[in-house]
C-alpha cells in the first residue's frame, strides 16, 4: 500500500473512531490474537501507547477486545466506564461472523443495556474485527 493510501485508511478509521491526537486511551482484553496493525494504528492516531486495563488514569475513549470465551461482558463493561470520561466511547471489538470466538451482536447489545450504555454502531475495522461503539444513555 502506498504511504498516501496507508495514510488516508488511517483519517478514515480516526474519523471512524472518532480518536484524535494526544487523548487517551485504554484498552481492555489484549492478548496475542489481536489486530496489531490495528493498534498501532490506533496509537499512530493518539500520539502515544494504549493504557492498560489496569490504568487508573481517566480516558478519553476505551477498546475493549471481546470473544465468546471471555466471559461476562458486563463486567467488562462495568469496569471499562468506571475511568471514562464522560462523553467518551467505548468500542467493542469482536471477531467477525463466522469464525471462532465469534459474539452474537445481540450479546453486545443487552450487555451495554445492562452496563448503562446504548449501542450505536457497528463498523469494520480489520480483516478479521469489528467494532461496536457504545455511547452513555445520558
Amino acid at each position: 500500500m502506498s504511504p498516501s493510501a496507508e495514510a488516508d485508511n488511517r483519517k478514515q478509521l480516526a474519523d471512524a473512531l472518532g480518536f484524535t491526537h494526544d487523548q487517551l486511551i485504554q484498552e481492555f482484553g489484549y492478548d496475542d490474537d489481536v489486530d496489531f496493525d490495528l493498534r498501532d494504528t490506533i496509537e499512530d492516531i493518539i500520539g502515544s501507547d494504549l493504557e492498560d486495563e489496569d490504568s487508573q488514569e481517566i480516558v478519553d475513549h476505551v477498546i475493549i477486545w471481546f470473544r465468546k470465551s471471555d466471559g461476562d461482558l458486563v463486567d467488562i463493561l462495568q469496569d471499562a466506564i468506571s475511568s471514562l470520561d464522560a462523553g467518551g466511547d467505548v468500542w467493542v471489538l469482536t471477531v467477525k461472523a463466522g469464525r471462532d470466538e465469534h459474539v452474537n451482536p445481540a450479546t453486545i447489545m443487552e450487555s451495554a443495556d445492562l452496563a448503562g450504555l446504548r449501542s450505536m454502531n457497528t463498523i469494520t475495522v480489520a480483516e478479521d474485527w469489528t467494532a461496536t461503539r457504545l455511547a452513555s444513555r445520558s
